[in-house]
């Protein structure tokens, strides 16, 4: 099965060619190396999965095709302990931080976008 088809059914994505983009952005790796869409995943497979802030470390239990509910998605894959705690205590960071955040005071100038843009960027490398 493609790898971009099984993240898609698996709910990491919510198309295929956002999937697609992903893997092609090297923000996706099977057992530790870069790879392409069409990349055939099998049971036992390690992938990391980078979206956003957040990274998923998970081991491919099932393949399939169908993009079902939540509850059948999340049966396809096994996402490691330390996966888990590590994306928790992020968001709870995250949020934490929110909380301290300046409140937005109208538009931002063009340098204060660009500062935005740049951080962002900076954030998810």
């Amino acid at each position: 099965l493609r790898l971009d088809k099984w993240l898609w059914a698996a709910r990491f994505f919510k198309t295929r060619a956002l999937a697609a983009e992903a893997v092609a952005g090297g923000k996706v790796k099977v057992n530790g190396e870069r790879v392409k869409a069409a990349k055939m995943v099998r049971v036992n497979d390690a992938v990391r999965i980078h979206i956003g802030p957040y990274e998923f470390s998970v081991l491919v239990l099932v393949l399939s095709t169908r993009r079902g509910p939540a509850r059948e998605a999340a049966m396809l894959y096994e996402e490691s302990e330390t996966s888990q705690s590590a994306r928790q205590e992020l968001a709870t960071r995250l949020a934490a931080e929110a909380r301290y955040a300046a409140p937005a005071t109208g538009r931002p100038s063009k340098q204060d976008r660009r500062r935005v843009i740049q951080f962002k960027k900076t954030r998810t490398e």
